[in-house]
């Protein structure tokens, strides 16, 4: 009899942590998001203090004209920080924190090309692949404790939290997601940057330079575990006619970004 109960119990307690990504895929989702949320502002926090932002005006300006385009179709109040770090790496957390470094600014040649990784970054919140990704690794007791653990990030556990959470703790660079939740950003990204009025196609062309940046003496972050070049290509551009009539329709409405670099 306790063994059935443990078993209903168990059921239950798994289709009530079952949640849906904008894709409509199924996943596993048990943290709650306040708790996300708090482990996001306390990562982004740590960050502020340990890492040195940037003092041009100009960059802080654009990449906070992007930002408050995307962040727009997702609604909410999000915090925008420029970092002053040569390395190819942006970041969203729960608790609608974004982090973006100069070394990508330098990189990209327009508001597309970074509204695609912006819109890239935001997704990976959408979907909650910071809760499915530690829903996955461990129990509801151990995530409890990972809130607080995130506050002391030179502790092994404060490791692991920041790590799940998708950032690092010395460095703030991306810390891989799996290939399933790369793919997914990159299709709900691409959307989001279109219904934001960015030109979709420039994303092919960011990726393309990230790639020919990742053949260099020093490895992209950003790219750890990302689909093939090709892969993420080919994927984008079979999604392309659908984000191209998002931007359309948007155009439409009078989105119309203008961000200078």
């Amino acid at each position: 009899m306790r063994i059935q109960l443990i078993f209903v119990l168990s059921i239950v307690f798994f289709l009530a942590a079952c949640s849906t990504t904008p894709t409509g895929r199924s996943q596993l989702a048990f943290m709650p998001d306040s708790e996300l949320d708090a482990m996001g502002l306390q990562a982004f926090e740590n960050l502020k203090k340990d890492k040195v932002t940037s003092g041009s005006n100009k960059q802080t300006q654009f990449v906070q004209c992007i930002a408050a385009s995307i962040t727009r179709e997702v609604g909410g109040e999000w915090e925008v920080v420029v970092f002053k770090d040569e390395s190819l790496n942006a970041f969203a957390l729960p608790g609608r924190k974004i982090g973006v470094h100069t070394g990508l600014i330098n990189l990209v040649d327009n508001q597309d090309q970074l509204a695609a990784v912006l819109g890239h970054e935001v997704a990976h919140v959408l979907a909650n692949h910071s809760n499915e990704r530690m829903s996955q690794k461990l129990g509801a007791q151990m995530g409890i404790s990972l809130v607080s653990a995130v506050a002391a990030p030179q502790t092994a556990l404060g490791q692991t939290a920041i790590s799940l959470l998708g950032i690092g703790a010395e460095y703030g660079v991306i810390m891989p997601f799996s290939r399933l939740h790369e793919s997914e950003a990159d299709i709900i990204g691409l959307d989001l940057m279109a219904k934001a009025g960015f030109n979709p196609t420039e994303s092919v062309t960011l990726w393309q330079k990230m790639a020919q940046a990742s053949q260099g003496a020093q490895p992209v972050e950003f790219l750890s575990t990302h689909p093939s070049h090709a892969t993420r290509i080919e994927d984008l551009q079979a999604h392309m006619p659908k984000a191209l009539q998002l931007r359309q329709q948007a155009n439409t409405m009078g989105k119309n970004p203008r961000c200078m670099k």
